[in-house]
């Protein structure tokens, strides 16, 4: 009895994302979770070195060389807000690779968990946009034509923003560091004493981020897409099979990055009960986080690279770019010859001067 209270004590500190730390475990444990971790580790050390290029290369190209419309503005907004977010990846990537031991301290511990949560959370949002004003655009341009301005895209860009805000804020206030199994854990502090507080914060969170961040974006794409197959099939519209296979990667790829990593969060609750699930959430909730920020660098690729339109605008500005740099090159050359042939004839007239 008394193993089992020091042992729920233990999980005082418990809420895995990125604050994930455990007990010592058994030897055979070691060598299973070992290879867990880094599992999660290829699948985070995946996700930065494919999203900054591929979101980079979105924010150059919407940000700063294409015309500014609905569209290029949301694809620039969900690029940013996923290079913010693998941009900061190392930090957690040393975490999982120390052994969750959290070396830098208590003021990055709160600012690396709010910009975490704040990215994962727009993002998730300006894909659920995005969705939403494909199907308007497609099975309503009327409609569209009405209300789809940038102003009102502005305002919806602003609104998802200060949304993602909000929802991630309390962990600038219960984000702590606490020294823990000869290491520093980087952990929500709920409350200090009070366990049923704790309990409840604990929940709120996680429901809050179950409900807005998955759920509803989940149920708001996959209704858009049926209500798009549905209504091209009633109305006998001609529609690119590009932008159904477009919607339903996207669908498919935030189910199956998204949702274990939302379980695992849930069923990490019961770790306040009882400690029955504490060997498969050591290696399910690093694993599951890894594969959700994997996320983070296939939103370029599935909404951007496959279409063909980014693709011959892509290939327009490459060729633009390479056309300046030669241009560019061969004036410099120009100027250059035009120099020496100036040196070159003035050089008689120098010599009998002196």
């Amino acid at each position: 009895m008394d193993h089992l209270e020091e042992t729920m004590e233990d999980y005082e500190y418990y809420s895995y994302y990125p604050e994930y730390s455990s007990p010592e475990p058994y030897l055979e444990e070691k060598v299973y979770l070992g290879a867990v971790h880094w599992v999660s580790l290829v699948l985070c050390g995946l996700a930065f070195v494919l999203g900054i290029p591929g979101n980079a290369m979105v924010i150059w190209l919407t940000g700063f060389k294409w015309k500014k419309t609905v569209t290029t503005l949301w694809f620039l907004n969900l690029a940013v807000a996923d290079f913010i977010f693998v941009l900061f990846l190392p930090l957690y990537i040393s975490y999982v690779a120390m052994n969750f031991h959290w070396p830098f301290g208590i003021w990055l511990c709160k600012a690396n968990s709010f910009i975490a949560q704040l990215n994962m959370l727009s993002s998730v949002f300006f894909l659920t946009a995005i969705n939403l004003d494909r199907y308007i655009h497609l099975i309503h341009p009327a409609l569209s034509q009405r209300y789809r301005t940038l102003k009102n895209c502005l305002v919806v860009i602003i609104f998802i923003w200060l949304l993602a805000s909000l929802i991630s804020g309390p962990a600038l206030y219960f984000r702590d560091t606490v020294e823990f199994n000869n290491g520093t854990l980087c952990y929500n502090k709920f409350h200090e004493h009070d366990t049923d507080l704790t309990l409840m914060r604990h929940h709120v969170f996680t429901w809050v981020k179950f409900i807005v961040g998955y759920l509803f974006p989940l149920l708001a794409m996959s209704i858009c897409y049926l209500c798009l197959i549905c209504k091209v099939k009633k109305r006998s519209i001609l529609i690119s099979s590009i932008h159904f296979w477009t919607i339903l990667a996207v669908v498919m790829a935030f189910l199956i990055c998204w949702t274990p990593y939302h379980l695992f969060n849930i069923l990490e609750l019961t770790i306040h009960h009882n400690s029955y699930f504490h060997p498969v959430l050591q290696a399910g909730i690093p694993l599951s986080t890894g594969l959700a920020f994997l996320h983070s660098c296939l939103n370029p690729i599935l909404y951007v690279l496959i279409s063909k339109k980014f693709q011959a605008r892509f290939r327009a500005s490459v060729a633009e770019m390479l056309k300046h740099t030669l241009w560019e090159v061969s004036c410099s050359g120009t100027v250059s010859e035009q120099l020496r042939n100036s040196e070159i004839k003035n050089l008689p007239l120098l010599e009998t001067t002196h």
